[in-house]
């Protein structure tokens, strides 16, 4: 495939890329006002439903700006897609051991089905797909450069989706609080 087949799809990945880092500012922004409220947490829960937040946001802004740069060959953007797909893979196990071990902490958020369908299955699942399509764009087929973009897509909602989540957890626990 050409690099032209490319080029058509950058004005949507450019605008797919800025939500993405604008939306990535505004998780540090929870992040902050968690550190400075009274809810309590640990570095744990963090890590378990946090970050992988913004882990995906990134995602979102990395691919955007590898598919929105010159390349000769789709080919060449095929690797790293491939490559941020298996590291994708591997956070969603990490992600997965982090929320089994906040379960042990007295106290701490226990985690429902519906955190474990939205926080790990549902981005898990992106990433296993985005892996076939980085290798389908590898080889040229068409239909990759669809794949990709609805793929980013709905990590991108997913991440707002789980962010949102996280916000209203916060606002409500420390309504309870105070």
């Amino acid at each position: 495939m050409e690099s032209s087949a490319l080029n058509a799809w950058e004005s949507f990945y450019v605008i797919l890329g800025s939500s993405a880092a604008a939306l990535t500012g505004l998780q540090f922004v929870v992040i902050t006002l968690i550190a400075g409220g009274r809810v309590r947490h640990t570095q744990r829960e963090i890590n378990a439903f946090g970050t992988p937040v913004v882990a995906h946001f990134s995602v979102v802004l990395l691919v955007s700006s590898i598919l929105s740069a010159p390349w000769r060959l789709s080919s060449d953007p095929a690797r790293w897609i491939i490559a941020i797909a298996a590291l994708g893979i591997l956070y969603a196990v990490v992600t997965r051991l982090r929320a089994r071990a906040v379960r042990q902490l007295p106290g701490a958020y226990q985690p429902v089905l519906e955190d474990l369908i939205w926080f790990q299955f549902l981005p898990s699942a992106g990433y296993v797909v985005l892996l076939g399509a980085g290798v389908a764009l590898y080889r040229g087929h068409e239909g990759a450069l669809r794949t990709i973009a609805g793929l980013m897509l709905f990590l991108l909602l997913v991440s707002i989706r789980n962010a949102w989540d996280t916000v209203t957890w916060i606002a409500e626990t420390h309504s309870k609080e105070s």
